[in-house]
């Protein structure tokens, strides 16, 4: 599994402002990476800096070989990007929409109505194929969004928080989707505020905070760092205290310790958001 991409003390700031700091960066061909944090923790900058929509302050981003600002369009050529607020056209239908994009990708018309049809299956649209865009539910038009980037056949897919205002149904349909792109062969690069999003998808997760990567691994690893099980306290109905350990047999033993008016105790699996809590003082929010 090689690095697709690389990057090396990225750091970005607008005006005094750090958005990211000396980021260093490798994600792996055929994996899906999650990038987890807060709003404002640099996540978006990031990968506005990786799809060459801005230019990084200094440091670097290699994608599959090619450098984001010395050779964009060899970048873009590899990359498919669906950002936070879609860039559909309202006043298209769906297949419009799809057949504007793949124009603006050069593809020739036999291929154009071939990659149309096969990807319209592909994400189930072919039934909306001729709404306007307008009528669609939030999760369709995040899959018409999506089913736009494909046209090319990018290598890697950026996804800029996929889920946030869909449903529970719409937003588990597009992990859905995102799982088989990856299985397919999709190198999938997301962002996200929602734990269970990043725990559910991702096979590696990045955590940001205030512009620096302050943790990385698999959502596994990075639990049994801390503690893979959690004992939460609430103390005089008004504090809850929290302590890790390694298996439930440990925070049971630690339990029966506690003093009979310890208040309601809760043990259950420990998460990606103990995790960040600890290591920040903050929540990542939204989870």
């Amino acid at each position: 599994m090689g690095e697709f991409i690389v990057t090396e003390k990225l750091t970005k700031f607008y005006g005094t402002v750090q958005a990211v700091q000396d980021l260093d960066l490798q994600i792996h061909s055929g994996e899906i990476f999650g990038f987890l944090g807060p709003n404002g923790a640099g996540k978006t900058t990031t990968i506005r800096v990786m799809t060459t929509l801005t230019k990084p302050t200094s440091g670097s981003v290699r994608i599959n070989g090619f450098d984001v600002v010395n050779e964009p369009d060899k970048v873009k050529n590899v990359i498919g990007v669906v950002q936070q607020h879609l860039s559909l056209d309202r006043d298209l239908t769906v297949r419009e929409n799809m057949e504007f994009h793949a124009r603006l990708h050069h593809l020739g018309a036999a291929e154009r109505k071939k990659r149309i049809s096969e990807l319209l299956e592909y994400v189930e649209l072919a039934d909306c194929a001729n709404r306007m865009v307008d009528t669609l539910s939030g999760g369709m038009k995040k899959r018409a969004a999506i089913v736009c980037s494909l046209l090319h056949e990018p290598k890697v897919l950026f996804l800029d928080e996929p889920t946030v205002g869909l449903d529970a149904q719409g937003r588990r349909r597009l992990w859905d989707l995102v799982r088989r792109l990856n299985l397919d062969g999709t190198t999938i690069f997301l962002t996200t505020h929602y734990i269970e999003e990043a725990e559910a998808l991702c096979h590696r997760v990045g955590i940001m905070h205030h512009g620096h990567l302050i943790a990385l691994d698999t959502p596994e690893a990075l639990r049994k760092k801390l503690g893979a099980v959690a004992v939460e306290t609430l103390v005089d109905n008004k504090e809850t205290r929290y302590r890790f350990f390694a298996d439930r047999a440990a925070a049971a033993r630690y339990v029966q310790t506690l003093p009979p008016n310890a208040g309601t105790v809760i043990i259950r699996d420990s998460n990606l958001e103990d995790v960040f809590v600890e290591q920040t003082g903050e929540k990542v929010g939204g989870a």
